[in-house]
């Protein structure tokens, strides 16, 4: 099957000769991804200053992450139902407003519970322009979808490896600071996007509240939304819940996230794509994953240098499953791809809102091993759904060139 290494190797090529020359509207919607991504990594390398600040226990200063994702999940059901009826350059103004908004309240928390509050609204503001960024960045984007996907992977990364940093140096003065950072940072992307992006047309169809969960009725975007739910389980105790277990300075935390998010920028937008025209995405995917649990156990129970190497190393099997499982989830289905995309979010980030939550509760009525053992488990389950899925999934590998490249909308998946 000469075919499918060839049309691998040829989008990608395009891509990359490509992905610098666009206009500044695309530079714009990609900063404030870049920004809306280091959310997420942000408060990792503060967890042990908050928890101190507030007078919190670990399980509760989690339910950051708990908040953030639940929201974001639910929303997910709600995105297209707005873009589509607004359109997409509001759709990301409002967002990034609600960030805006949110992040700099969270600043001023007193208390765990309004930090916990505030996070919440910030995950609603990220979902609308997550899910939005991506179909503006290909609307406006030259080189066609391959160079817009690859330029959005590009983002996420970047965004992944910069939150830790900010969040170190930063929070290194107080806990406080990375949340008014973030919210001046978002204020800026907000301006840009106000100067440089005119409104995108809006879809053909409106978008119902119901359209996601019945897209889901295809076995494909079923399959893969669930073996995304067990590796976001695995994804998201690495990221919540190591940090408690290092239990160093913001800025030795940090250093060790960046090394994570930089790792993990290059195996999504370098590594991914070759592995896939090669092997095949179910394929990669299940080898990844298994890897990953390898490296799990390990972290489990290893000593506190081994536990860094093994959260940085985990970068490139996270870089990796990002991209593998973002390309299946948008190229398997027969709905629309914002309607694909936005069941499968809704279903992989409940695992991202349960594992910070459930992680510090193992530990707490177990020992500190349990909870990466549980993580390790979710990621052999995943790779098992993944391996078993090949056939179907095959159809990811065999999508014709000139379909991808299509003036299609493509929301975004991570």
């Amino acid at each position: 099957m000469q075919s499918v290494p060839d049309s691998g190797q040829a989008r990608q090529a395009q891509a990359q000769g490509s992905i610098l020359k666009q206009p500044m509207a695309v530079w714009a919607t990609a900063f404030a991804a870049v920004v809306a991504f280091m959310g997420i990594g942000l408060v990792d390398p503060i967890l042990p200053s908050i928890a101190k600040g507030l007078q919190a226990s670990p399980s509760q200063v989690s339910l950051l992450f708990t908040s953030y994702f639940l929201i974001t999940a639910v929303a997910m059901l709600v995105t297209g139902f707005v873009s589509s009826r607004i359109g997409g350059r509001k759709t990301l103004l409002l967002g990034l407003a609600l960030v805006v908004v949110f992040a700099g309240l969270a600043g001023t928390s007193d208390s765990v519970g309004e930090l916990v509050g505030y996070r919440a609204g910030w995950g609603l503001g990220n979902a609308l322009f997550v899910s939005t960024s991506l179909a503006v960045i290909v609307g406006a984007a030259a080189g066609g979808s391959s160079a817009a996907i690859l330029l959005y992977e590009s983002a996420l990364g970047l965004g992944m490896a910069c939150g830790p940093l900010l969040g170190a140096v930063l929070g290194n003065a107080s806990w406080r600071y990375p949340f008014y950072g973030t919210a001046v940072l978002m204020a800026v992307g907000f301006l840009m996007i106000v100067g440089l992006l005119k409104e995108q047309p809006r879809a053909a169809a409106k978008v119902g509240i119901l359209d996601p969960l019945k897209a889901l009725g295809h076995r494909g975007l079923a399959t893969t939304a669930t073996g995304a739910f067990f590796y976001n389980y695995g994804f998201f105790t690495v990221l919540a819940f190591t940090p408690f277990v290092l239990n160093m300075t913001p800025y030795k935390s940090g250093a060790v996230f960046f090394a994570w998010g930089v790792l993990l920028a290059l195996s999504s937008v370098l590594v991914a794509p070759r592995l896939q025209a090669r092997f095949g995405s179910a394929t990669v995917a299940a080898a990844s994953l298994l890897l990953f649990a390898a490296d799990l156990a390990v972290i489990a129970y290893g000593s506190k240098s081994v536990i860094v190497t093994g959260v940085i190393v985990s970068g490139a099997f996270i870089g990796i499953n990002n991209t593998v499982f973002t390309e299946m989830a948008l190229e398997v289905s027969d709905s629309p791809r914002p309607v694909a995309s936005a069941g499968y979010n809704f279903v992989r980030w409940f695992a991202a809102a349960a594992a910070p939550f459930l992680a510090p509760k193992l530990e707490e009525h177990f020992n500190v091993h349990v909870p990466f053992l549980v993580a390790t488990a979710t990621c052999v389950i995943a790779a098992a759904v993944m391996f078993g899925a090949r056939r179907t999934l095959s159809a990811v590998d065999h999508h014709d060139t000139e379909m991808l490249n299509a003036p299609r909308a493509v929301p975004a998946s991570v």
